[in-house]
């Protein structure tokens, strides 16, 4: 961390103690200047001194604009600043406006650890992994109802949702995007698939599942692993030796894996889940279904960042904004600061060497950084700093797996208990003892009756229901006859199925996404199909 030279005059406030050498006054001055954000005159409160006063209010939410500037100068003494009023700081951060904080956190954002840093890569990829977080709360002012609306009456404040996009390994922000609730995560992920990159593996909850989505994912490169709902059947296109099998979504060969999850805990608790994972990892030699499914449970470390941010960073507090452009500055600001400790968190274990990212310890870092700007330290120049070696004193014990049910204490919680649906996780955190995973086969359709030929009305007399969704239904047909063409009408006489025109579009979708090939107008024929890939 190198050494920053202390500013004079009115400039003198314009610092965030030791975290002003990852964010140096040079980075400040060029975004202002970027923006158009930097004063026309000497001011008595600096434009400069103003981004650094918004950071600094995301250290100190606890307190007012007054209290959070006496940290800022108080090691300063006599030869600082007169003390501005409330307004004067109200002033500044309308004249700063969010676009300088938006582009600084833009600068900041990305992976922190290199690719040999423990538990950040699979094999060659990246882990990294999209979530969203609805639990900011903006003021009950006009202007913020206005933009952020209200989803029920009974809510007390308008909820900001956050997308971000995050390294799993360290839980640094790669991207984020935030706005109102109503757009949905989809819509906001969607705005950070521009920052994937080929090295990458990408996690997702099945709150995410699409084909849209899985597309664009796979057309910027990058791989994926995500769970799909349980309502979908991918078609079953071959069967692999670890019980997996490779199927098609979207037009993307893709691999699906069906598995269920035992788990024990310390305190006698036994439950299992069900999960059904896409990846377009399909080499199933290399990348076994088990340690897949075991990679999966790295997507809720992106939990871990989010409380680290909202609770441990904004302790949970009320954004302090009015209107819209206020929250839009706090929030651009807030990222970056969390961005900011993440960083010197990151450089602090790898200075240890073999060190995993998980045991240093958030709270610590933050506590430490707050400490620095009260005594006005700008950095020393030595490769760890204060920060970093308070968090290396205070190293967390290796990560042990630990499981307890989801549950919020708010009456209207879309996770409380359910009567019909109740959570057979332990109410409290309990270390887990025993993890046992088994991969489901596919199930083996049955044969399909021998069709006529060409012309001959088809007569079905006994209902056919095999065991199977209706495309496995489907592809078995097809492959019974591959070279024979059959009508819409065949196949919904053979599926029994009653809507004609239904069937009709569905079979227009598995074309287009290359399961079938389409002859004559509603005539379909099997694709061929894909074969495993071989192992190097």
């Amino acid at each position: 961390m190198g050494a920053v030279a202390r500013a004079c005059g009115v400039f003198a406030p314009g610092h965030l103690g030791e975290l002003t050498a990852v964010v140096p006054v040079e980075l400040v001055d060029a975004v202002l200047a970027e923006h158009g954000g930097r004063q026309r005159r000497l001011r008595a409160l600096p434009s400069r001194v103003g981004v650094y006063f918004v950071l600094a209010m995301c250290l100190f939410p606890e307190v007012g604009y007054l209290l959070v500037w006496d940290k800022l100068a108080g090691a300063l003494g006599a030869a600082g600043p007169a003390r501005p009023c409330a307004k004067a700081l109200r002033d500044l951060r309308r004249r700063v406006g969010a676009a300088p904080l938006r582009a600084l956190f833009q600068v900041l954002a990305g992976p922190v650890a290199q690719p040999a840093t423990p538990g950040v890569c699979f094999g060659p990829y990246r882990t990294v992994s999209f979530d969203g977080c609805s639990s900011f709360k903006a003021p009950d002012s006009v202007r913020n109802r206005g933009w952020l609306g209200k989803q029920r009456p009974e809510d007390g404040y308008p909820m900001l949702a956050l997308m971000t996009l995050v390294e799993t390994g360290t839980r640094a922000l790669i991207g984020a995007v935030f706005g109102p609730r109503t757009a949905g995560e989809g819509a906001y992920a969607a705005r950070l698939l521009h920052l994937l990159r080929a090295d990458m593996l990408v996690l997702w909850d099945q709150g995410l599942d699409g084909n849209a989505f899985l597309a664009q994912i796979a057309a910027s490169g990058a791989q994926l692993l995500g769970r799909m709902r349980a309502q979908r059947t991918p078609p079953v296109l071959a069967r692999l030796a670890d019980g997996s099998y490779l199927s098609q979504v979207a037009g993307v060969p893709v691999r699906i894996i069906e598995a269920a999850i035992t788990v024990g805990c310390a305190d006698g608790t036994r439950f299992t889940g069900d999960y059904r994972l896409v990846t377009t990892l399909t080499d199933h030699r290399r990348y076994s279904a088990a340690a897949l499914v075991r990679l999966y449970h790295e997507r809720w470390e992106h939990e871990s960042a989010y409380y680290a941010l909202r609770h441990t960073l904004a302790q949970g507090r009320i954004l302090r904004s009015q209107d819209p452009a206020g929250i839009e500055q706090e929030m651009w600001a807030l990222l970056t600061v969390y961005q900011l400790l993440r960083t010197v968190m990151c450089d602090a274990v790898e200075s240890t060497g073999g060190t995993d990212p998980d045991r240093a310890c958030f709270t610590i870092a933050y506590q430490a950084a707050r400490d620095e700007v009260i005594r006005g330290r700008t950095g020393t120049g030595a490769p760890v700093g204060d920060i970093g070696r308070r968090v290396l004193r205070h190293l967390l014990p290796a990560r042990r797996p630990r499981v307890s049910a989801r549950t919020v204490k708010v009456g209207n919680s879309r996770y409380q208990d359910h009567k019909h649906r109740p959570d057979p996780r332990p109410r409290t955190s309990q270390r887990i003892t025993a993890l046992h995973i088994t991969v489901h086969q596919p199930a083996t359709p049955t044969p399909p009756p021998p069709l006529p030929a060409t012309g001959t009305p088809v007569l079905i007399t006994a209902r056919h229901t095999p065991p199977t969704a209706r495309i496995n239904r489907l592809l078995d047909l097809l492959r019974h006859q591959p070279d024979r063409p059959h009508t819409a009408r065949e196949i919904a006489e053979y599926l029994h199925e009653t809507n004609l025109n239904s069937l009709r579009v569905q079979l227009s979708k598995y074309a287009q996404n290359g399961i079938l090939h389409k002859t004559t107008p509603a005539t379909y024929t099997l694709n061929q199909p894909l074969t495993p890939t071989p192992h190097p």
